[in-house]
């Protein structure tokens, strides 16, 4: 990978691919490589309706979600781990990515590096990679404890999941890594963007990232990643929530509106550290964090 200065920018050339998708995995041996298996999703999600799904249906599912190509990736890479696998995930799809502001934020401080979140795929391992290189590697995500399927994403992530039987845990977690002496990198708005009041924009944020940046004293650097994925994405969303589908089908589409982007250029903007100290008890947290999240809009302009 060939990284440069040109105007305070590093020019990225590469190709990149995330799978931060609800999807589960298939063993295919006891060395734990996971596969995108959609059959077993449907067997998981729709147990009573399964019989019933005709396979015309199933191999359409299988097509959007590209799980031929991406099983046969994640083959490939296995063995991966850390920025080493971001970096082959990188060489998946071809990327380029302008990189502005990195070059001022130190490096010997602890962060809390949080951005918006267009994309779901690209976004994520971008961010990755790019901090993993910058910080040796000492970088964390904090994301849905599925992510934790991929062996070689698996040690840059804390697991965290707000519902079911592990949702004690997620405090704790939380803590965790906050605590550790890794850079952490946040997507507050938990889900990609989606079509708000006709923009393209995130959901609005979790105050997580604040009151847990505060309790550590970590400044906020705020990151704006250019991008969006397709009007037809967007339309399924709106459908979906118009008809109350409480199923994300959208989310189905991720790998494909991945793919799509493949052979794109993105900007990434890198703010000035926002001071811990900053969030102080003028705003309650969760107004603090929709200051931050229109900061990094700022950015883009």
């Amino acid at each position: 990978m060939k990284v440069f200065y040109q105007q305070k920018f590093y020019v990225i050339k590469k190709d990149s691919l995330i799978l931060l998708l609800n999807y589960d995995f298939k063993r295919m041996d006891k060395e734990s490589l996971f596969l995108i298996d959609i059959d077993k999703i449907l067997q998981d999600k729709a147990q009573k309706y399964y019989k019933y799904i005709p396979k015309f249906a199933i191999s359409y599912l299988k097509r959007i979600a590209h799980q031929d190509e991406l099983n046969e990736f994640l083959k490939k890479v296995e063995g991966k781990k850390g920025v080493d696998f971001l970096e082959s995930c990188v060489s998946f799809l071809d990327m380029d990515l302008e990189v502005e502001g990195l070059d001022e934020i130190p490096n010997d401080k602890l962060y809390t590096f949080v951005s918006n979140h267009p994309l779901g795929g690209q976004d994520g391992v971008a961010l990755g990679y790019i901090l993993g290189e910058k910080y040796n590697g000492n970088v964390k995500y904090l994301v849905n404890d599925l992510l934790m399927n991929l062996q070689g994403l698996a040690p840059l992530c804390i697991p965290i999941n707000k519902t079911g039987q592990q949702s004690r845990d997620f405090p704790r977690m939380v803590e965790a890594g906050f605590s550790s002496e890794n850079q952490l990198i946040m997507f507050p708005a938990g889900l990609c963007s989606r079509r708000i009041d006709g923009v393209i924009q995130d959901l609005p944020w979790s105050k997580t990232f604040i009151t847990k940046s505060v309790e550590h004293q970590r400044d906020v650097v705020p990151i704006h990643f250019g991008g969006r994925n397709s009007y037809f994405f967007y339309n399924l969303s709106t459908i979906c929530k118009f008809l109350g589908i409480k199923f994300n089908i959208a989310m189905l589409y991720l790998a494909d509106e991945m793919l799509k982007n493949r052979h794109k250029s993105f900007r990434v903007v890198v703010g000035k550290p926002i001071p811990w100290k900053m969030f102080d008890n003028s705003k309650k947290p969760q107004e603090w964090a929709q200051e931050v999240r229109k900061i990094v809009y700022q950015l883009n302009k």
